[in-house]
Parts: structure tokens; C-alpha cells; sequence
């Protein structure tokens, strides 16, 4: 349940007023509190109260975990990678009936998950979540359920598991709700969130079925299950993103939302089928992991400050672009909630929406039904916006609408891919755009890059050789007494070296020079090297301002730029 959806709650239970929710919404966004701790702080309610509230309202019993004592045999009823993947607390049997404390009582699904898994009824009680999380720490102890040990439970299921593509619906169902299975799926995605993956990818083979990570834009490859299980597990996460588990011929996308870790984590999920079973891929959108200030994305001071005085104009295009997953969406979002103020109306429109946004109107665009970029933006227009977000301009009619939009008194942020920052500019032409409108129109374009950090548990100075030197293009008399890093590999890291991402960046402000180049169609090399001359830090430029800071490495500059 997001914070706005709580305080609702509490006005539908006559606890707040409208008002005094979006006060309370407020001290959220602005000091980092969660709402109770708001609600507590402003004298609305007690915390005994707070929860007791939930629990009249869900129709439940609140109980105090203080002083609580948990049979050994009712904990064994919850294994311990259940219990921390679902923050689920198991507190008594009441005849058949299993009553478990859960982190976030609202969430049905992992209500429905337990059940399915556990083979019991269940009776969810409120406790405030830190005491439900303490003391799954305290009885479960360390993070004991390995893969090893599901495996061998899978295993041991044998038979059982051995489905195949000709199956009907209903053996498929029922496989992909077996508690091995379910176990299985909850610790891919448990580990997944501990190890901050963006990524999970199930791949069918014909002889093996690959499950890999993508880490701080690295793929790593997870112990693989044995080949027989693609189609339980890969049916179990359908049925979770509540997609059709009898389709297996076409493509599907879904969502689950699902409370992971200790997390609220959103996992956008996507199939397709292949020549040896559907290949899914889950994007995880961890909200606590991205940090969604314009402070916190490292740009130099010169980038950060031209932003600010840009973000306020009254109109004109800015555009991001680099390739997919360089943090454009996060750039633009982060541009957005800085100019998220009560005198201006935000909307975007976006394939699909990432993070939700407070206090902006987010539009998802759906092509399947002929919503399209173009379409929403027309639709736009007549909602009076002062800025608008378009996810991404893919073609001539959304560029139009969007340049149509800048001249009629709105600032527009948008994404492109492409491979620097001058290159937009071609690519826009290449659509079909008159250059004298973009010349007239666009203000800036921010490429960038994500590249991988050096793991500051193991980092450790090094001499690279000559050729690394010629290939970054710089020498040995140039370098200086300058330092150069890498990581050697520890547990933090999980001996990659590396932990963590950080931008590089280069800035394309859109002067007079420029705009005569754009109207005369000038190729981008010609472009590029006027921007450079009038100041512009090249992609590659900026990569050294990270190695020379211990940042990164040689290796992350050469592969990205």
C-alpha cells in the first residue's frame, strides 16, 4: 500500500480529515517519515492506536509483539526464507487456522501466496512492522535457506514436477502452485533484491534453464535448476503477474507488486516465446534504491547548475538521450520532482510509468489499443500543463506534437536514443523534423552513461600498461603523478570489483554557433566539434574526470564511450 493509499485509509476511518492527510503526506515527502511516525508526531493518533486502526478496519486483531513468545513449533511452520521473503511472522495456531503477523497487512496476494505454499488457512494480524522484522530476526537468524537446499527439495519432488509443454491448463497450474515451486520462485526473487539486480532473466535451453542477475548493468548466471522446471517456474510467475498461464504461443506482459526484503518492489514482467518454452525477463523497480534527487546523480557542478536555470524556463524541448538503461527516465524524473511545485501542472506520458510520482499526472501509453505517444500528447495540450514528460520520441508525428507544444508556451522533456548528444540532433532531422524548428525550439541535449563504480571495500591502486593509455587516448607524460584504481574483488562485490553505478555526462546547450549548423543541416561530427570548441565536455572527457577520481575504471570508460 503506497503512503498516499494509507492516509485514505485513515480518512475513510474518520481518524484524518482530507486536509490533515495531505499534511501528514507532506512531513513523509519532506523528512523522510513513514506515516504513522507522521501521524504520531502531529498528535492524530497514538501508536497502539495507529494500528489498531488497520486492524478494525481489515476486520482483524491487533497484536502486541513486546513481550511475545513463539512456540518452536509454530515457527516451524514457516520456513525461514518464507518468513523473511514475505515478512511473515507465524504467532499461533487457532484450531486449523494459522495466524501470521505480516510486515504489510494489506497485501492480500502474499496472504494468497502463504496459503498456496503452507497448505493452511490463515488469519493475518496487525503488528507494527519493525517488531514483526525484529523478531523474524531474532527466531530465524541468518539467511539460512540457500539455493542448494531448495534445489534438493525440488528434487526430491522428483516426479511430481515433470511436466511438459502438452500438458493441460489445469496440471500446469497446479505445478506452478506446488510449494517447492513457489519456495523456489520467492528465493530467486528474495536473492535478486538483497543483491540489487535491475534484472531477472529465466532461459530455456534445450539441454539447461539459465536464471542470471543483471547487476550494475553485468549479467551473472545464479546455480541452475534442473531443465525440467522451466515450465512450473516460468507458469508460477505468470500466475503471480496474473497473466494467462494457458498462452504460451504469444508474447505477455504483466506486473506484480509484491513486498520483498523489507521492501515495497514493483517487477515488471515479460515473456516470449522461444523454440524450447517462454523466456521471462522481470525488470525490478525498487523505489528505495533510486534516489530521485538532482543532487544525488553526481553530475559536475557546471551540468547541475545550467539544469536549474533550464528547468525554470517558460518553454523550449530538453532532451536526455543515450542508449537503454543510462539512467534517462531517472535524469528526467529527478528534473520533474524539482520542479514539482503547487503553481505548475506536471504530465507525462510514459511506456510504461516506472515510479509513481507524487502530485503528477502519469499517463501510460498503450499501443496495443492505439494510445500512442502522439495521441496522448494531443490530449495534452488541452489539459493546460506547464510541463510535459514524453517517455521517448520514436517518431516524426510525437516530435512534431512536442515541438507544437514548446511553441505554444510549455517546457517538454523528453528521451532519445542515441549515441551522444550531437547525434540527437541528426537523429530528429533524420525523422523528418525541419531544422529551422529545432533550432528554434530545443534548449539543451544531457547525453550520458551509466558506468559501474569501484567496490570501495577492495579498491586498489594499479600502473595500467601503454596500450589501455593509447586507447583512451591520452599518454604517460599527460597523466602526471595521477592515480588509477580498481577493485580487486571481496564479498561485498561478490568478487566483481565493482558495486554500485555513476553517471558521466555531456552537455549540448543549444547557442547561436549551433543553431545555424542545425539550419543547415551540417552533419553531427561538424556539430560536435563546434560544441567542443565552444566548451562542450565530451562523453569520454568526462569518463576521465571518474577514473582520476578513483571512481571508476579504464575498462568502464572504454566499454561505454
Amino acid at each position: 500500500m503506497t503512503d498516499k493509499q494509507l492516509a485514505e485509509f485513515f480518512v475513510e476511518q474518520r481518524v484524518l480529515q482530507p486536509s490533515q492527510a495531505e499534511d501528514v503526506l507532506g512531513e513523509v515527502e519532506l523528512n523522510g517519515k513513514t506515516v504513522a511516525q507522521a501521524m504520531v508526531d502531529g498528535g492524530f493518533i497514538d501508536e497502539p492506536g495507529f494500528y489498531q486502526t488497520i486492524a478494525s478496519g481489515l476486520g482483524t486483531d491487533f497484536v502486541d509483539l513486546t513481550e511475545y513468545e513463539v512456540a518452536p513449533e509454530i515457527l516451524r511452520l514457516i520456513p525461514s526464507g518464507l518468513a523473511r521473503l514475505q515478512g511473515a511472522l507465524p504467532i499461533a495456531m487457532s484450531g486449523t487456522t494459522l495466524r501470521v503477523a505480516l510486515v504489510d497487512p494489506f497485501d492480500l496476494q502474499t496472504a494468497d501466496d502463504l496459503r498456496f505454499a503452507l497448505g493452511k488457512d490463515m488469519q493475518v494480524v496487525v503488528s507494527p512492522p519493525e517488531q514483526i522484522e525484529e523478531l523474524i530476526k531474532q527466531y530465524y537468524g541468518a539467511d539460512s535457506t540457500s539455493m542448494e537446499d531448495v534445489l534438493k527439495q525440488l528434487g526430491e519432488a522428483g516426479e511430481l514436477l515433470q511436466l511438459r509443454q502438452g500438458d493441460g491448463e489445469a496440471a500446469v497450474e497446479a505445478e506452478a502452485n506446488a510449494t517447492p515451486i513457489i519456495r523456489f520462485v520467492d528465493l530467486i526473487l528474495y536473492q535478486a533484491i538483497q543483491d540489487r539486480a535491475s534484472d531477472i532473466h529465466f532461459e530455456p535451453f534445450e539441454n539447461e534453464f539459465k536464471i542470471r542477475y543483471r547487476v550494475d548493468g553485468a549479467l551473472y548466471e545464479i546455480s541452475p535448476p534442473p531443465r525440467h522446471l522451466a515450465l512450473p517456474v516460468v507458469s508460477r510467475v505468470k500466475v503471480m503477474a496474473n497473466m494467462n498461464i494457458a498462452e504460451r504461443r504469444l508474447p505477455q506482459d504483466g506486473r506484480i507488486q509484491k513486498h520483498i526484503a523489507g521492501r515495497n518492489v514493483d517487477l515488471r514482467v515479460s515473456t516470449l516465446p522461444t523454440q524450447f518454452g517462454e523466456s521471462l525477463v522481470l525488470r525490478v523497480l525498487d523505489r528505495s534504491i533510486v534516489n530521485l534527487d538532482l543532487e544525488a546523480l553526481g553530475m559536475p557542478d557546471y551540468i547541475y547548475n545550467f539544469l536549474l536555470e533550464m528547468i525554470e524556463r517558460p518553454n523550449g524541448i530538453f532532451i536526455a538521450t543515450g542508449p537503454t538503461g543510462s539512467g534517462k527516465t531517472t535524469t528526467l524524473y529527478s528534473c520533474l520532482r524539482k520542479i514539482n511545485t503547487i503553481d505548475s501542472k506536471l504530465i507525462t506520458a510514459e511506456e510504461p510509468v516506472e515510479y509513481d510520482l507524487e502530485g503528477i499526472v502519469q499517463v501510460p501509453v498503450n499501443e496495443a489499443i492505439g494510445l500512442t505517444f502522439a495521441r496522448v500528447l494531443r490530449s495534452f495540450l488541452r489539459q493546460d500543463p506547464d510541463r510535459i514528460m514524453i517517455g521517448e520520441t520514436r517518431d516524426l508525428e510525437t516530435a512534431q506534437i512536442a515541438i507544437q507544444a514548446s511553441l505554444t508556451g510549455h517546457m517538454v522533456f523528453t528521451t532519445l536514443h542515441t549515441n551522444d548528444a550531437p547525434g540527437a540532433i541528426t537523429r530528429l532531422i533524420d525523422m523528418g523534423v525541419e531544422p529551422f524548428l529545432i533550432s528554434s525550439t530545443l534548449e539543451a541535449v544531457l547525453g550520458q552513461r551509466l558506468l559501474r563504480s569501484i567496490c570501495p571495500k577492495c579498491r586498489a591502486t594499479y600502473q595500467p600498461n601503454d596500450t589501455l593509455l593509447a586507447e583512451l587516448g591520452i599518454s604517460r607524460g599527460e597523466i602526471g603523478d595521477k592515480q588509477f584504481y580498481y577493485g580487486k574483488g571481496c564479498d561485498a562485490c561478490n568478487n566483481t570489483g565493482y558495486k554500485g553505478r555513476k553517471g558521466i555526462y555531456e552537455l549540448l546547450k543549444i547557442t547561436d554557433p549551433l543553431r545555424e549548423l542545425i539550419n543547415e543541416r551540417a552533419p553531427t561530427v561538424t556539430i560536435k566539434q563546434k560544441a567542443i570548441e565552444l566548451g562542450m565536455v565530451a562523453l569520454r572527457q568526462d569518463g576521465l574526470r571518474s577514473i582520476f577520481a578513483g571512481d571508476t575504471t579504464i575498462e568502464e570508460v572504454l566499454r561505454y564511450t
